[in-house]
């Protein structure tokens, strides 16, 4: 093959689709692509999946974003985890959409960049969907009115990122009511199901965000079967408080 033909070969994202996965069987996964993608051994890759009702907190997390004691997490079946992603305190669970692109930017990166892409990505998505959506000056994410319908968090080593997004379908929005989201004060949440009254399946809209990921970046897609993702051991479980 010649050096023409080969700055030729469009770039491939291996994307999959997950389903429901816990959250330490999703951080395994993801931890073991990246360590793979660090050293050479995989190209990027974009895990697609729900998860049960979870807390996250990132590295800025302060005590008060957490407004639901162990009693009251217990009782509506939500888990808390410490994670090494930017930002503070979201939820994930049933009908909200979480992606964990795991791609090499090189070098010499640019975070802010990288997080404007990712806003693009559900942008375009929410778009697509009949909802304008759009960024704020002041926080990361991706809102409608002074709602946020999309947030981001990512982690960054060696130019690989890990972490990335979280877009509200029909997510139960009385759970963030746990947690100050994001750590922003006096505005609130919002999904596809409240702003226009229709719903999509999750997997459906993963199909869309997929491809916007790959338009953004210039990749093609290539699906694989969740059983092509190797699972890591115990050893990169995130903290549980």
């Amino acid at each position: 093959m010649s050096l023409l033909e080969m700055t030729q070969r469009p770039k491939l994202l291996t994307a999959s689709w997950l389903g429901r996965t816990d959250y330490p069987v999703a951080w395994g996964t993801q931890r073991e692509l990246w360590l793979a993608r660090l050293e050479g051994e995989r190209g990027d890759s974009l895990m697609l999946l729900e998860h049960p009702p979870t807390y996250t907190l990132g590295r800025r997390a302060v005590e008060a974003d957490l407004v639901y004691g162990e009693a009251q997490r217990l009782a509506r079946g939500i888990s808390l985890f410490n994670v090494d992603r930017g930002g503070r305190a979201t939820y994930h669970g049933p009908g909200q959409l979480v992606g964990y692109p795991v791609l090499g930017l090189g070098e010499r990166y640019d975070v802010v960049a990288y997080l404007r892409r990712l806003e693009d990505v559900l942008i375009a998505v929410a778009a697509d969907l009949g909802v304008e959506a759009r960024r704020d000056d002041e926080h990361t994410g991706v809102w409608v009115g002074n709602n946020k319908i999309g947030a981001i968090g990512v982690k960054i080593t060696r130019g690989i990122t890990m972490h990335g997004f979280a877009f509200n379908v029909a997510t139960d929005l009385s759970m963030f009511e746990g947690i100050v989201p994001c750590g922003i004060q006096g505005r609130w949440v919002t999904s596809l199901l409240a702003e226009t009254g229709v719903s999509h399946s999750v997997k459906e809209v993963a199909t869309l965000a997929a491809n916007h990921l790959a338009r953004v970046f210039d990749f093609s897609v290539v699906w694989a079967h969740p059983k092509s993702l190797s699972v890591s051991g115990t050893d990169s479980t995130p903290a549980t408080v």
